[in-house]
């Protein structure tokens, strides 16, 4: 059985209140290209949430994972109609990956806030997947245990 994994999800502030508030139960990131978390994500794996240009502020664990490719505009429709109740995604989110070419769902699973911890990021990345070697002081050890 393979080692959870950790990652870093970075959200505008709105999505980060909704998850934080159990509204928003489901993370989705829809792209051109196959680019974290794609094929990186799988249930069980540690997911800290940082607002942008902002701190990490919470942890959560990652559940049922959905993976999409070919995306066109109608399986676009689809997973709006199936799960946009889980993403909380406005009219102006959906029109933004009208493009997209893949896309996943992640549930997010014992959200737990934290202390805000401030990190030096200076990329551009909006999903980190997180290392021994890379993980901005977030990660002790291979366990995953969040520093407080």
């Amino acid at each position: 059985m393979k080692m959870p994994q950790a990652h870093l999800a970075i959200l505008k502030k709105r999505y980060l209140d909704l998850i934080l508030s159990g509204e928003k139960t489901v993370e989705s990131r829809f792209m051109r290209r196959a680019i974290a978390p794609m094929g990186k994500i799988c249930k069980g794996d540690v997911v800290f949430l940082k607002e942008s240009a902002g701190a990490v502020v919470a942890t959560a664990r990652a559940g049922i994972v959905k993976e999409f490719r070919d995306l066109e505009p109608e399986k676009i429709a689809k997973i709006r109609l199936e799960y946009n109740r889980f993403i909380c995604g406005e009219t102006e989110f959906w029109v933004s990956v009208a493009d997209k070419k893949y896309a996943m769902l992640v549930e997010l699973c014992d959200v737990k806030a934290i202390e805000p911890v401030r990190i030096k990021k200076k990329d551009w990345r909006a999903w980190v997947v997180l290392s021994d070697n890379n993980n901005y002081g977030l990660v002790q050890s291979s366990k995953f245990k969040v520093l407080s």
